[in-house]
């Protein structure tokens, strides 16, 4: 009877770890959320159950509490419950407080750490969050808190010099961009990445001072990645000294 954990990465179904396809490959259970790639339930045995508990913002299907006791449930019921989510389960997962629930009630527990969409995405549309002489330093910072607030870090990070990665922040982004503004920042660069590291991925960059409208133009919605600081506009020198390799 154990519970292990798993972070799927950004999006496209190769990011994740060996260690991670191990144990899903040998799961009796797993409950996976809606930026997981369901591609990866093709590592599942055949007699493996699978549950969709995916939340998406406003739309949710499970709510926590009913997660937390799924995962008790099916560990006693069965015995190998995999919880595979999106990204890295400890960064804006809520992976600990499933974890925690588990162990409260005597099962075993494991972590498999994720590639991270905070980092990925950018990396992969062409985008340092650090390069010498341009940013050595970044955050990254929530767009909904528990609130269903902006977080208050981001007017903290805002004042810095550091590239700031904003994570399910899009229905937030006029308050990002006030924030911004009313530091003199309205040249800033911004690149917003939506479904990062997957086909359909798009793309917009542009300033603060006119990435509403950019963004409104482009049809960009959520999921999406905002990343803010003079790195942002460095995608496409990057992707001109790159060549992109599908292996």
């Amino acid at each position: 009877m154990k519970v292990t954990l798993i972070g799927a990465g950004p999006g496209d179904p190769d990011l994740i770890t060996l260690k991670g396809v191990k144990a899903l490959q040998s799961a009796d259970v797993v409950l996976h959320d809606a930026l997981a790639s369901t591609e990866l339930l093709e590592y599942c045995k055949p007699d493996c159950l699978i549950v969709n508990v995916g939340k998406r913002f406003a739309q949710h299907s499970c709510n926590q509490d009913v997660i937390n006791h799924l995962i008790v449930e099916y560990a006693q019921q069965y015995g190998h419950v995999v919880r595979l989510k999106g990204g890295d389960p400890f960064i804006f997962g809520r992976g600990y407080e499933e974890l925690e629930y588990a162990r409260h009630h005597g099962i075993e527990t494991h972590v498999v750490p994720g590639i991270s969409s905070s980092y990925a995405v950018p990396a992969l549309a062409g985008i340092p969050l650090t390069t010498r002489g341009v940013s050595e330093s970044f955050w990254v910072v929530t767009g909904t808190t528990k609130d269903h607030k902006l977080s208050n870090d981001l007017a903290l990070a805002a004042q810095s010099s550091a590239t700031v990665v904003v994570l399910m922040g899009m229905h937030k982004l006029s308050e990002i961009v006030e924030t911004y503004a009313q530091l003199g920042k309205i040249e800033l660069p911004v690149a917003i990445i939506q479904n990062g590291t997957r086909p359909d991925e798009k793309i917009v960059t542009g300033k603060v001072g006119n990435i509403l409208q950019l963004v409104q133009a482009e049809g960009i919605g959520s999921p999406a990645i905002i990343v803010l600081g003079a790195v942002a506009q460095l995608a496409d020198n990057v992707k001109k000294l790159t060549q992109l390799v599908n292996y």
